[in-house]
């Protein structure tokens, strides 16, 4: 276990180390607008669950390392917010952002690991749960903001958000959904986009009327909770 867990671990501190890096120096040297910048930290933070699931033989181990990753480097984060220009550098929308957006996903990713891959032993749900809210969320940003004519306002809705965004949402997160299900070739040739397509619908609502940011959570469950289900019946 311990070397599994270090082994892993390392991988994960260098793949973070290296990513960070090389976004820092992009931005150092190539003028950048600063969503797409935001978005490059988001898909830094996206690629680690391939860390986590590919990184470590064990699932209890990778949700452990889930957790010490958090109590790690939440308290070095808190304590970077001191330094001047820290804010600025990793463009928070607010203070403190960064370290909760830490522990946020990273819970998730723990709690996605103990019961997709721990409980069912279907790893490849992990990866599609996240990749249909993250690469989705990254699509809504970009292209509605770049796009977006069309608002969706009202009450359970947080702000303005845009029609083409949403439907950005909707169309990565099923691609993203179907690839991974056609990767891994879990189901009856029939299954694979009608689940394709209610996982992105639902991931789009969750995301649609989730507040304060927290579609980190909501949106990876409703993909899980939405996915399970149906692959279960469709063939695994």
């Amino acid at each position: 276990m311990f070397v599994e867990f270090a082994t892993g671990f390392g991988i994960l501190l260098g793949y973070f180390a290296i990513c960070l890096a090389g976004a820092l120096l992009l931005r150092r040297f190539v003028v950048l607008p600063r969503e797409a910048f935001r978005k490059t930290l988001h898909l830094i933070l996206l690629g680690s669950i391939f860390i986590l699931t590919y990184g470590f033989q064990t699932w209890w181990v990778s949700a452990i390392a889930a957790i010490v990753f958090i109590i790690i480097f939440f308290p070095i984060l808190v304590f970077a917010e001191r330094i001047p220009g820290y804010s600025k550098l990793l463009i928070e929308r607010k203070s403190g952002e960064i370290k909760s957006s830490l522990v946020v996903a990273f819970s998730m990713f723990a709690i996605l690991i103990c019961v997709c891959w721990g409980w069912l032993g279907l790893k490849f749900l992990v990866i599609a749960s996240v990749l249909a809210w993250g690469l989705g969320d990254l699509a809504a940003a970009l292209l509605g903001k770049e796009f977006g004519q069309n608002y969706i306002e009202g009450k359970m809705v947080e702000g303005r958000k845009t029609l083409e965004g949403t439907l950005a949402m909707f169309g990565v997160s099923f691609v993203t959904v179907l690839v991974v299900l056609l990767a891994y070739g879990p189901l009856e040739g029939f299954g694979y986009v009608p689940i394709a397509a209610l996982t992105a619908a639902g991931t789009t609502i969750a995301e649609l009327y989730t507040k304060n940011g927290m579609d980190t959570l909501t949106c990876p469950f409703t993909a899980a909770a939405i996915m399970t289900p149906l692959v279960l019946l469709w063939g695994v």
